[in-house]
């Protein structure tokens, strides 16, 4: 019995994902129970469940890494407040499998519609050329920065 209730424990405990609020910058928790055993992941189903998902040190509201936070950054320049987060540093079985999924050595990660985008560095090279607002169109997400250059042009 001790071993059931320390794997039902570990199960939510692993899975848990963090959903960012809107522009508050609230963060909600909540467990998901996406394991069929402890510590096995379904890492293609994890990155399909939500438009965008990112694999990152710390939270969105808390980012433990220079670029996890500069991820979080440029989505929320953007203007891209809902998305799925998943801490790594809670788990190394998480962290290891990420890598292993998606053959990329470095977290942050991230997955738009379940495809894999890159790290910090694609990112922001993305955001920089102008591709990011057109991958986000592409997701059904209109980019906070062409409401800014509307804005700016009509002063």
């Amino acid at each position: 019995m001790n071993t059931l209730v320390r794997s039902a424990v570990r199960c939510l405990r692993v899975d848990t994902v963090c959903r960012t609020g809107r522009a508050d910058g609230q963060v909600f928790a909540s467990a998901r129970l996406l394991c069929a055993a402890a510590g096995q992941r379904d890492f293609a189903e994890m990155v399909k469940k939500d438009k965008v998902v990112v694999f990152m040190k710390g939270t969105p509201a808390q980012p433990m890494c220079g670029f996890s936070n500069a991820v979080v950054q440029i989505l929320r320049m953007h203007g891209v407040d809902e998305y799925a987060a998943y801490n790594v540093l809670d788990d190394q079985d998480l962290r290891q499998g990420v890598k292993a999924f998606s053959n990329w050595p470095t977290i942050p990660q991230v997955f738009f519609n379940g495809e894999f985008v890159g790290g910090c560095d694609i990112l922001l090279q993305m955001h920089q050329n102008g591709d990011l607002v057109e991958e986000l169109r592409k997701l059904g997400i209109r980019s906070a920065l062409l409401d800014a250059e509307k804005g700016e042009k009509s002063k």
